[in-house]
């Protein structure tokens, strides 16, 4: 794996220390820039151009969330941007969340994660793919039940909207099923498979097939993938 090329926007002076000299004694990271505001953290963005970009939420003079904004805004609209987007906070607050998304973050982890689990969201985001805490994951649970009581013209399925025009005809064409909103929502709570085929009274291989087919109705590759797309999107009736 090729070394991931890290900035790290955080005005608190203790977590970025500690975060960079985490990071700096594994082999498979480089931390190539540091910014304690928003201001140079932007600057630092754009001169480097680095794979993950972990940004802080709370910075002094505008927030993570309208940092993420301005940088996206930056870019080449007709290319994917090259640096990902980390929030990392300790606000587990739904707007908070929902916002971070919405503007374009990849990821979102908490403050207070490990190291262990921060390598990880790190090294998943890098690959393409999201990561989302599981301390929010109940946000994204919440999210999918009002959109499922929302969902009066059709009781049986829900739908997921703000997507790209390709992602919107697959998610209208294939919608979610109830019993694989049932599944979904036991992979939010952290359920296992063999969990979840016990706690809805069916086999583990036909918890696996509703699985699969989520992921595969949705294009994702990650179960992950499934919770950030909603949030970006927005689940609508």
């Amino acid at each position: 794996m090729n070394t991931i090329r890290v900035v790290l926007i955080e005005d608190h002076e203790l977590t970025r220390v500690g975060i960079r000299a985490a990071l700096q004694k594994l082999d498979d990271f480089e931390v190539i820039g540091d910014a304690r505001d928003a201001k140079s953290g932007l600057k630092l963005l754009e001169s480097t151009q680095p794979d993950i970009a972990i940004v802080d939420v709370g910075l002094p003079d505008m927030s993570g969330i309208e940092l993420t904004q301005h940088f996206l805004n930056s870019m080449d609209k007709e290319q994917t941007p090259k640096t990902k987007i980390l929030i990392m906070t300790m606000q587990d607050s739904e707007d908070t969340v929902l916002a971070a998304f919405a503007a374009g973050a990849d990821s979102y982890c908490m403050k207070d994660t490990s190291i262990d689990k921060l390598v990880d969201a790190l090294q998943i985001t890098a690959s393409g793919n999201s990561w989302i805490d599981p301390a929010i994951a109940r946000i994204v649970l919440q999210q999918t039940q009002k959109a499922s009581i929302a969902a009066n013209a059709r009781p049986q399925t829900t739908a997921i909207n703000g997507l790209s025009p390709e992602s919107s005809h697959i998610v209208e064409t294939y919608p979610l099923t109830v019993r694989e909103l049932d599944v979904l929502k036991l992979i939010v709570d952290g359920c296992s498979n063999a969990a979840i085929a016990e706690k809805l009274y069916i086999s583990v291989g036909t918890v696996k097939t509703h699985v699969r087919n989520i992921l595969n109705k949705l294009c994702l590759s990650d179960r992950t993938q499934i919770a950030v797309c909603a949030l970006r999107g927005g689940l609508v009736a």
